[in-house]
């Protein structure tokens, strides 16, 4: 079975206020995107890896994180587009004839474990596409546009959704392009393989496996990374 990975690092990142990209800021010594790149070079169900960057970033990411880092599973450097979807879709169309499943991941998201990747590969084999989630805590409110309580949902249904979220690879294209025929644009690739009728299977997320969009997520990040490494050193 062939795994080709897309990571999409091709947001603007507005919300961290900061010039550099927030794929690009430091972590623990390393750009963001760099620790989310070498958990898929750890993970041994991933054969390759599509890395999806702003155009005008393509060679700084090929040579300051693909070849400084020696990130042997990225085979190519893809130009993003306008919308996250944009993105997804040109690694789409870059992936190998013969690939079978395809895992998208978030690429501000570098806590992410190999495991966790695992289980969502192994788990698509048998569905359309599997999707990590993790329970919601807080009371959650539906509002109106002018600042009113419309609903309060019953929470048991709801859950939050994260990358990475895995599919096969030809629900996946038959997705992209109905949405595209339709004029459909989401922000989640699971919603377009929903949309077609396709049975996509959640598995347990990780608390840890957090998106960085802003300057408090970085910190927290950080926290994580720091105890982690303690762990190892046996501290």
């Amino acid at each position: 079975m062939n795994v080709e990975a897309i990571v999409v690092a091709a947001g603007k990142g507005k919300r961290m206020g900061h010039h550099i990209p927030k794929h690009l800021l430091p972590l623990e010594g390393r750009p963001i995107l760099a620790h989310t790149l070498w958990a898929f070079e750890r993970c041994k169900d991933v054969n390759h890896v599509l890395l999806v960057v702003r155009p005008e970033e393509e060679e700084y990411c090929l040579n300051e994180i693909v070849d400084k880092y020696n990130f042997k599973k990225v085979l190519k450097v893809v130009p993003g587009g306008e919308r996250r979807q944009d993105s997804v879709y040109h690694g789409i169309k870059e992936l190998d004839m013969d690939t079978d499943i395809v895992v998208i991941h978030d690429g501000v998201r570098p806590l992410v474990s190999p495991s966790l990747i695992s289980d969502a590969i192994n788990m698509a084999m048998y569905v359309d596409g599997v999707i990590p989630v993790l329970s919601i805590k807080d009371t959650v409110k539906e509002i109106t546009k002018d600042g009113f309580v419309k609903t309060t949902p019953d929470r048991e249904s709801l859950r939050l959704a994260q990358t990475p979220q895995a599919f096969k690879r030809r629900v996946l294209e038959e997705a992209f392009v109905r949405a595209y025929n339709d004029a459909v644009f989401v922000t989640d690739d699971a919603a377009l393989v929903e949309r077609i009728g396709g049975r996509i299977k959640v598995i347990e997320g990780s608390p840890e496996n957090i998106k960085i969009t802003t300057k408090e997520d970085l910190l927290l990040a950080e926290f994580i990374l720091r105890v982690r490494n303690k762990k190892k050193e046996g501290k």
